[in-house]
């Protein structure tokens, strides 16, 4: 982790080399021949402060891995193993368009454990609060059941996400009335609405410093504020309105469209430089670093 201070004594968290890599990659289209260059690469690491060689040490590490892939050109795209997970995270600017009405009742997920291998264990635990599960009891954890396909649409996306082989996921409709008061208290209602006002102030405070800011400075803020507030969105739990006021959750999607396409813009000419055609800004999603560490970066 590298904390810098730019020209105006802002401080700023720089992403890890390999978090960049990723999220440079992911604003590429998905068709086949886009693909960005490693002077690419090394000249955005550069506005961060990260070594050349910590660039290519890492690109070397995540191709290892399967996190990147190479054409035969050198050129870099996103590896299929990560795919997933930045499809999940591309689809904030709709997350209203994934809730369905709540009837009341619930999805269930049980049987995540998997002994002796604590990776695939981590996965399916942040396969689960990615969706916005809560652990109701040891070993079953819940969320209401308000998303668009129901049980079959959510199993499909943990599955994809890497939820374990074998775990059950079950609608849930008779919970007794003090299992089903004490789900809904699971999450925070007050501590989310707080986030994402404040994190709608953060974007017009941004945008309002960036109006007098150098190009580069520009685009560093868009790349760590955008990463921001988009990580604040996709992990939201899309709590039904019965549970959560959704008035600072859609406010804050709205401001986060207009800032994205102003970040979009200050990027423009570097990605153009570099042939890189991307259909959003680069932001700082930190895809690689697992969702544990993705979640307590989204809370700050």
């Amino acid at each position: 982790m590298i904390v810098r201070t730019d020209s105006r004594n802002m401080r700023f968290v720089s992403p890890s080399p390999k978090s960049l890599i990723l999220d440079l990659l992911s604003t590429l289209p998905g068709a086949a021949g886009n693909s960005m260059p490693v002077r690419a690469l090394v000249e955005a690491g550069a506005i961060f402060g990260l070594a050349e060689n910590s660039l290519r040490v890492a690109l070397a590490r995540l191709l290892d891995k399967g996190r990147v892939e190479r054409d035969e050109r050198g050129r870099y795209r996103m590896g299929a193993v990560v795919v997933p997970l930045g499809n999940e995270i591309r689809g904030w600017r709709h997350l209203e368009a994934r809730l369905g009405p709540w009837s009341g009742g619930w999805i269930g997920v049980h049987g995540v454990t998997t002994p002796g291998r604590r990776e695939a264990r981590a996965r399916s635990e942040q396969s689960l609060r990615f969706l916005g599960f809560r652990l109701l009891v040891d070993g079953f954890s819940v969320r209401p059941d308000n998303l668009v396909g129901g049980v079959g649409a959510v199993r499909d996306r943990l599955s994809r996400l890497g939820l374990a082989p074998g775990s059950l996921v079950v609608g849930v409709s008779d919970l007794d009335p003090s299992s089903d008061a004490r789900a809904r208290r699971l999450w925070d209602p007050a501590l989310l609405a707080a986030a994402q006002r404040a994190g709608c102030s953060e974007l017009a405070e941004s945008r309002a410093r960036l109006a007098s800011a150098s190009s580069e400075q520009a685009m560093a803020e868009t790349f760590l504020v955008g990463g921001k507030m988009i990580r604040l969105l996709v992990l939201d739990p899309l709590l039904p309105e019965e549970i959560a006021p959704i008035a600072a959750r859609e406010a804050l999607a709205e401001a986060m469209v207009a800032y994205d396409d102003f970040g979009r813009a200050c990027w423009a000419d570097f990605m153009a430089r570099h042939g890189a055609p991307h259909r959003r800004t680069p932001v700082d999603l930190r895809l690689v670093d697992g969702l544990g560490k993705f979640e307590r970066v989204a809370a700050r």
